[in-house]
Parts: C-alpha cells; structure tokens; sequence
C-alpha cells in the first residue's frame, strides 16, 4: 500500500463537558500553553510529511478557519468540510468521503500529540488503529488485542479486561465509509468491519497522547505541553528578577524587579508581571496580561487580557480571557467532588473562571468552584458553588 499522504482531522466539535469555556469557542480552539490544541495535532502532521489535510469542522467553525486558513503558514493544505449537526465521528467521517484519498490518517483535533506518537502508523497496512496503554481506561474504547489484530473495543467498560484503549487515530481506505451506515462512533463501523472479515490492526504508540474531557484537564494538558519550553525571552527583564528552569517571554512583556519565574512558564506577548511577583511551574499567561505586584500564580493558565491585581494567589485554576480579578483574589486549591453528566469525579484543582468575569478586591473560591462566563462577584465574597453565566454575586 502506498503511503499515507492525507489526514483527516475530525475538528467539528463543541465539547460540552468543558463549559464555560467552551460556550464561547470549539473545544479544538482552547489554548494550551497558549497554542490551539488543534495546533498540535497539526503540526504532528505535517512532522509525518503528510501534504494535505481535511479539517472536519462544524462548532463556531469560523474561529477554526480564520486561525489555520488555507494551511500555508503551517506548511501543509487545508481543505473543509463541514458536520453542520455534531452527531458522532462516523458522521463526521462521512461529511469527507468525497474528498477523502483511497487511503488516509484519521485523528481526533482535541488532543495532544507529537510528531513520533503517529510516526508509526502512517506507514502502517490500512485499516490499522492506534492504540496505548493507560492506568485511566474509564473514559476510552477498550481494545482487545490478539496477534496484532483488534478483536474487540469496548467503550467506557466498568470493569475493563485491560489497559489497551483507543486514541481515536487511525489510518483507514475507502471501503470504511461502507460500513458507517447510521452508526454514530466510528468504533462501532470498524466492528462492522472487523465482523464481515476485515483484518483490523492494531498499533501501539509510545509516545504523548492526551485528550480533554473535563476542565480541569486543561491543566494537565498545559503541564504536558510545557515540558518542550525552552527558554526565550522576547521582552524586559527587570534588574532583581529571578528566573529558574525553562521560561519564555513574549515580545514586549515586561517582568518588574523582584520578580520570582521558576519554569516551565510561558508568558505571552504585551504582558505586565510584577514587581515582586511569583508564577510556579506549569503556568501559561497568555497576551496582554497584567498581574500585579505580590501575585502568586503556579500550576494554572490564564487567558489573554487578564487583569489579576495584587496580592493574588492563584493555584491549580483556568481564567477565561478578558477576565479582571482585583487585589487579594485568591483561587484555593484542593479536592473536591464534581458532578459532571450524573458522574462524581474527585479532584484536586482550584478554581474555573469564565470569560469576562469581573471580581471585585479580597474574594475567595473554593475548590472545584466553576463560574460561567461574564459574571460579577462584589467584594469580600466566598464563593463555594458553581454560578452560571452573567450571574450576579452581590
């Protein structure tokens, strides 16, 4: 079989157990360490020599389009199409068949890879699927493995018959798109598949594969993504400052006297830190961001146009863009029980904070804490329950 030369990227959709931050983007678009997680997947891609790339969009499409146009920046076409109904990944597949090669990559736009996670199976026999070992098999495709060929993929099992799970990149021909029928997961066309006879292969991968589900994989993306820093600084560094491990610095940030960096960080462009401030390992601040003096920020990422005023601390925590946080705000961190769909999930994290939000001097938010996007907390608040969108808390 020739080799690969076109991926599909399955792109289209909206990501609704990571509200609020995804009201107002695809789930694709979120930044980690201040790149579009659909970036990465791109440029694994295009690592892999493949020329040409089919984006399945659908969710706020136009936010995937006007960042990656026609690919040529990156180095690689682009072509759309569009899932106007997000309705499952065998659909969306199918919303490519007319443009889709007689062999082709297939791969999901809301994870974290490398280069060398797919370098394998591009050179694969199709169909093949990719596959990885995992502690964690509650939220993936079980896969069954016998001589090299998958015998069965168990979605979310209770009890899983073992650790081999489904990252959802595969390489696939033609004859896949006559098996998807009404089927809504692309898992259950390649059963199909593998039932009328079709050897279906199965490749493990070593390398980086992470994927978001719940907002608080947010952060364990951003500390994956930002072990590759290295360090760099576009801006000023002011006399008194220190800086440990890998740091980046954006064109024209500054970073005040007084300062405390211990990397990973990466700081966007156009940003304001200190004096005297402190961010810890695994921080992503984004562009035109401000934190004032004797901030403390570790392990957290904070969007583009944050204000955090002083004295903040803010641990384990996601701010949406835009949002302004003024002196002694302070994110605890901790273990809380979160419902998500009807599922309890415990966690260590601090707080979630929408886009927009303004929160007014000396508020506190408990653990696990999610506030929607655009609300208003007065001043001298605890904040222990959720608060949806645009809600007041006076």
């Amino acid at each position: 079989m020739a080799r690969i030369e076109q991926a599909i990227i399955l792109a289209a959709g909206e990501g609704q157990r990571l509200r609020p931050f995804t009201t107002l983007r695809p789930k694709v678009m979120l930044p980690i360490a201040n790149r579009p997680i659909l970036s990465y997947v791109v440029e694994a891609v295009v690592g892999n020599g493949i020329p040409n790339i089919v984006m399945v969009v659908g969710y706020k499409k136009e936010q995937v389009q006007d960042h990656f146009g026609s690919g040529e920046r990156f180095g690689v076409k682009i072509t759309y199409v569009t899932q106007k109904y997000q309705v499952g990944t065998a659909q969306a597949l199918r919303m490519a068949q007319s443009v889709a090669a007689e062999g082709f990559l297939v791969l999901p736009g809301d994870n974290i890879i490398e280069p060398s996670t797919i370098s394998g199976i591009v050179e694969a026999p199709w169909p093949t699927v990719l596959t990885k070992r995992s502690d964690d098999t509650s939220k993936y495709g079980v896969v069954a493995v016998e001589n090299g060929l998958v015998k069965s993929i168990a979605e979310k099992p209770r009890e899983a018959a073992g650790n081999i799970v489904n990252t959802g990149i595969y390489v696939l021909g033609r004859e896949v798109f006559d098996f998807l029928g009404d089927e809504k997961d692309l898992t259950a066309a390649l059963q199909h598949m593998s039932s009328a006879g079709i050897a279906l292969h199965a490749q493990e991968t070593a390398g980086d594969w992470l994927d978001v589900v719940y907002p608080w994989d947010i952060l364990t993306l951003n500390s994956a993504a930002l072990r590759r820093v290295q360090s760099a600084t576009g801006g000023l560094v002011e006399s008194g400052c220190t800086i440990n491990g890998p740091v980046r610095i954006g064109e024209g940030s500054t970073i005040r006297s007084g300062s405390y960096l211990a990397g990973p960080v990466i700081i966007g462009q156009g940003c304001e830190i200190g004096p005297s401030a402190c961010l810890g390992p695994s921080t992503s601040v984004g562009d035109g961001v401000a934190i004032g003096p004797f901030s403390y920020v570790v392990n957290s990422v904070i969007g583009d146009n944050v204000r955090i005023g002083p004295s903040a601390s803010i641990r384990d925590s996601v701010i949406g863009p835009d949002s302004q946080l003024q002196g002694h705000f302070t994110a605890r961190s901790g273990t809380a029980a979160i419902e998500v769909d009807s599922e309890i999930h415990h966690v260590t994290m601090g707080a979630m904070v929408g886009d927009g939000c303004e929160i007014a001097d000396n508020v506190v938010i408990q653990p696990g804490v999610l506030l929607g996007n655009y609300c208003r907390v007065r001043a001298l608040r605890l904040i222990a329950e959720n608060l949806p969108d645009r809600a007041l808390a006076a």
